[in-house]
């Protein structure tokens, strides 16, 4: 075989030295760069969902949404912003079902977020957090919680998602710990009336407790419009030392250092699942729980130190 090269004209030459690609001979490639990686991929999800092509369980989890959209989003927040530090993982179990039970602050429910990327990056498990009714009120907000796991804190969804060996989230203190004032930062409200021991206590599940410290200091509510919110049908409605000031800058959360504890498990194997029924039960494992967690605020405080450095 006779290899040619150009001449100034442009037309083929022989003569030149160069080897030519031999019949059977495969033309290597180079590896395609991580833009063309991330542009390849982005293009095949496009794809998959303009044609239909992916799944959501029947609580409306899509986990290639999660994994693709909201979790990259959350976890810039998450590393860059928070440095969210995840302390006593070994206390999450690998596999199977489990109730994790957390503190709720932050004027806006942003570290329900934060413990989802925690606990998806460092135990590799998915967390379906338990939502408030108000949540999925509200259109979009409602279609992107049930999009990226969250569901309806409500016994008979949390039943089924346990019984499939799920892990799963609550906030107890529900919106009186999330919009408590500054003033009582740390300090847990009342966790209801049980229904979350109740829902372990059927399912033969341990409750994890957790304590999330850093989540106070990101909108510190120093007054509540109240007539407004009622107007507006919210629960409470925030002024911060930023908002509403500052407007929509004001929603900036401030850069607080985040450090996310989990206890040894409660276990609920002890008890048999009729125990759910009996009110004194009940009340004796919440406010245990109760207890234990808020000793976990004051120990996690004490080794996170200063809010912000």
């Amino acid at each position: 075989m006779t290899a040619y090269d150009r001449n100034a004209s442009g037309d083929l030459d022989e003569g030149a030295d160069v080897i030519p690609i031999k019949a059977g001979q495969q033309e290597v490639r180079p590896e395609p760069g991580p833009l063309e990686r991330k542009v390849a991929s982005g293009l095949a999800f496009l794809r998959r969902r303009l044609t239909g092509d992916y799944e959501v369980d029947e609580f409306g989890f899509d986990p290639e949404f999660n994994s693709t959209l909201v979790l990259p989003l959350a976890r810039a927040v998450y590393e860059h912003w928070f440095r969210v530090e995840v302390q006593g993982l070994e206390h999450v179990p690998e596999d199977g079902g489990a109730l994790i039970v957390a503190n709720h602050s932050g004027t806006l429910p942003l570290d329900g977020v934060m413990l989802q990327v925690g606990v998806h990056d460092n135990a590799g498990r998915d967390l379906r957090l338990l939502g408030a009714d108000l949540i999925y009120q509200v259109p979009m907000l409602g279609h992107l919680s049930r999009k990226s796991g969250h569901t309806l804190a409500c016994q008979a969804d949390a039943a089924r998602l346990l019984g499939k060996g799920e892990l799963v989230g609550v906030f107890p203190e529900g919106f009186k710990g999330v919009g408590k004032p500054f003033r009582d930062r740390y300090r847990l409200q009342r966790f209801g009336r049980g229904g979350f021991v109740g829902t372990a206590l059927r399912a033969q599940v341990p409750i994890i407790p957790c304590a999330i410290v850093g989540a106070e200091e990101i909108y510190p509510k120093i007054a509540d419009l109240r007539p407004l919110a009622r107007l507006l049908g919210f629960p409470y409605f925030p002024v911060t030392p930023t908002f509403p000031f500052f407007g929509l800058f004001g929603l900036i959360p401030l850069p607080s250092k985040w450090i996310i504890q989990f206890g040894p498990p409660v276990p609920m194997t002890e008890y048999e699942p009729s125990a759910a029924d009996d009110p004194i039960t009940l009340f004796n494992l919440t406010d245990h729980v109760r207890e234990i967690i808020q000793q976990m605020l004051y120990d996690t405080l004490l080794k996170r130190g200063p809010a912000f450095f």
